[in-house]
């Protein structure tokens, strides 16, 4: 996943629909300038990235399923990325149902999502209201397992009772772990880590 290739990717987004970049931005309701080019840098040079909110929106807008996206991410015309693992999170609580990484050995459906080269990357359909409005019931999120979580990462966590949840990680300790729900008619839960099978970190989701 690399900058230059999001923004290209973007802009052919916007293209595609007969648009500039800040066409896009506006029939997302977003910022004019969001995607303008001034905003892909910060003034001393790092590189900034569009959110995955906004993203989302600009893919709504733009009537674009995720996999066209990723097509054109990949640079490809037609279906490209590579094909990763998708499961619902019903069957995600079964038995067996994922190895000791916390990654599915039974899945036999699959999503498109451009190559993140080595990364073992899978997809996890969204079940629920906890985490609305950001993720909704019908969601695809893509979950990293193995990847390194902090305090406010989106996260999808499975206890050892085979409950699997979208959550935001709140405090950790060597004792409990807190567990946000975006959506405030959730209250927070705490979790002893002693229950807790494992936690993988969402680091993209199409909406």
């Amino acid at each position: 996943m690399q900058h230059a290739r999001i923004w290209r990717a973007i802009d052919a987004l916007a293209a595609r629909r007969g648009l500039s970049a800040s066409g896009l931005a506006r029939a997302a309701g977003l910022d004019p300038t969001t995607f303008n080019k001034s905003k892909r840098q910060t003034p001393d040079g790092r590189e900034r990235w569009p959110s995955t909110e906004s993203v989302a929106l600009a893919l709504s807008a733009a009537e674009t399923a995720w996999d066209e996206f990723a097509a054109l991410l990949d640079d490809r015309p037609g279906g490209a990325g590579r094909a990763i693992p998708i499961v619902g999170m019903a069957r995600a609580g079964a038995h067996g149902f994922f190895d000791d990484q916390g990654f599915p050995i039974g899945a036999d459906e699959t999503v498109r999502f451009p190559d993140l080269g080595e990364d073992r990357v899978y997809a996890l359909e969204i079940a629920g209201d906890s985490m609305e409005p950001v993720f909704r019931a019908g969601d695809i999120v893509i979950v990293q397992p193995g990847a390194a979580v902090r305090r406010g990462d989106r996260v999808v966590v499975r206890t050892r009772a085979g409950e699997v949840m979208a959550k935001v990680l709140g405090r950790r300790n060597d004792q409990s772990m807190e567990l946000l729900s975006l959506n405030t008619a959730h209250p927070a839960r705490s979790l002893a880590i002693a229950d807790i099978d494992w936690v993988a970190r969402i680091v993209w989701a199409s909406q």
